[in-house]
């Protein structure tokens, strides 16, 4: 048996410096892609529709054209 649990703490420890080599590599594509490469949270990118773009034109276009008056 102390020949097995040898191995078995062997193996243990091969595991730790394999998991510490992943994270050194993990560190150095981040710093290589310009920031962390797993991103939490909003991943996707908000899409406004064309009736709404159209509405947020409009609305400037008002603003701008009252300011315009106004000088």
């Amino acid at each position: 048996m102390t020949n097995l649990s040898g191995v078995l703490r062997q193996l243990k420890n091969e595991r730790q410096r394999a998991q510490q080599e992943v994270q050194r590599i993990d560190a150095a594509l981040a710093a290589l892609s310009g920031g962390n490469h797993k991103r939490p949270g909003n991943t996707g990118t908000r899409r406004l529709s064309a009736e709404a773009r159209r509405k947020i034109a409009a609305a400037q276009r008002a603003r701008w054209a009252k300011i315009k008056k106004a000088a």
